[in-house]
């Protein structure tokens, strides 16, 4: 006759019944008293008629304390109080029922202790209310949970206002403190930041050069933060050096090309684009000659004292830093007495705005439209207007915004009204 195998399933199937009766066996009172949470019961004035272990262990307070001597009230602090008698207890005769009110209780020692609590009325079969069983919640942890987790905010917030300035200095390092005074025009800038949070890679730059020359820049690289700004530098200083070195425009943007190709060209290549202008005064006739070279940069506007507007192409121009040998497209134009040349950069053509029909962009014809308008202008006039035309835009401007403006001045006598 064969035996059955014996095994240790048996005994671990024994002791969890012994465990599962065990607990069948544990009395309502004890379960009352002995739960993970207090519980009391008051009558409809607020007397305390009952109130179990854990509550009375959390307080530190001995029954005799409280049953029939103590109301709920009176375990709350000052504030609890008020907010028990004008909000909690009106709330609870109307509803029948609060749930998750944080409220708290005063310890024995003085302490506080942080609660969670739910109050129901109990009713007769008469429908009659009789007495009223609030179960309350340890929220110790919680309320250390939300202080930490407000500490973290209130540290995050110090740490993005210190970024901010940080980045506005930074900022301010990219772009000349101050525009230089170039004799015969009058000149203006402005810087429209987008985004505190991060730098842009907008730069614009205007200083004199031998023989009477002038050179003036405008550009954008491409991205934000910390590294298009080391772009931004390195493309300010190294448009300034090679300038000194060779005015002609097109010799300008082709050394920033190579520099940049050279030192971007692996896993995160960096590419900006670039307007470049040499400024020329004419001695005999007066005004400027003004050649300019683009690398894949916006045209400027040309806004004549005749009041006309248009944009000066330069088609052909090619990103600068992009490709070993960047095609330089240039063009060439004359300033007159009341003529203003307007540079800026794609940020303010790209805003968006309710305001243009079939699409969200502001774009190059509403620009040219607005410089119709504007014309005939000066240089400061034409920034204040572009200024207030971003502000307009309220955070449709999603990207910085750089735009500078030269121009020649009438004589006081030929000034318009």
């Amino acid at each position: 006759m064969m035996r059955k195998a014996s095994g240790g399933g048996g005994s671990e199937n024994r002791d969890d019944h012994a465990a599962f009766s065990a607990l069948l066996e544990d009395s309502a009172e004890d379960l009352y008293e002995r739960a993970p949470c207090g519980y009391l019961s008051t009558l409809l004035d607020g007397t305390i008629a009952k109130i179990n272990t854990t509550l009375l262990d959390w307080l530190g307070h001995q029954r005799g304390d409280l049953v029939g001597r103590k109301t709920f009230s009176d375990l709350l602090t000052v504030g609890g109080r008020l907010y028990h008698e004008t909000h909690f207890a009106p709330l609870l005769r109307m509803q029948g029922e609060v749930s998750g009110i944080a409220l708290e209780l005063k310890t024995a020692d003085g302490g506080r202790l942080p609660v969670l609590v739910t109050s129901t009325v109990k009713t007769g079969s008469d429908g009659q209310p009789l007495l009223i069983r609030t179960t309350v919640f340890d929220a110790r942890d919680r309320r250390a949970y939300e202080t930490e987790l407000l500490r973290a905010r209130q540290e995050a917030e110090r740490e993005r206002e210190e970024l901010k300035r940080l980045n506005a200095t930074l900022q301010q390092t990219l772009l000349p403190p101050t525009l230089v005074n170039v004799p015969g025009l009058d000149v203006a800038a402005h810087y429209h930041i987008a985004s505190t949070d991060k730098v842009g890679g907008d730069f614009y730059d205007l200083f004199p050069l031998a023989s009477g020359t002038w050179g003036l820049f405008l550009g954008d690289v491409c991205g934000k933060g910390a590294a298009a700004a080391a772009v931004t530098s390195l493309a300010r200083y190294t448009l300034r050096a090679a300038a000194v070195y060779d005015p002609d425009p097109v010799a300008v943007l082709s050394n920033l090309n190579t520099v940049l190709n050279h030192e971007y060209n692996g896993q995160d290549p960096r590419f900006c684009t670039v307007v470049f202008g040499l400024l020329t005064p004419d001695a005999d006739r007066g005004g400027f000659h003004v050649t300019l070279a683009s690398g894949g940069h916006p045209p400027a506007l040309l806004m004549r004292a005749d009041g006309t507007a248009d944009y000066l192409p330069t088609p052909g121009g090619q990103l600068i830093g992009a490709l070993p040998d960047a095609h330089i497209a240039t063009t060439t134009v004359r300033l007159d007495l009341g003529d203003t040349l307007l540079l800026h950069t794609d940020g303010l053509t790209e805003a968006h705005t309710a305001q243009i029909k079939d699409g969200d962009r502001y774009g190059d014809d509403a620009l040219l439209d607005f410089a119709q308008v504007l014309a005939p202008t000066t240089a400061s006039d034409a920034v204040a207007a572009v200024r207030d035309l971003l502000d307009t835009f309220g955070t449709g401007v999603d990207d910085d915004t750089a735009v500078l403006a030269i121009s020649v001045p009438r004589p006081p006598s030929e000034e318009q009204p």
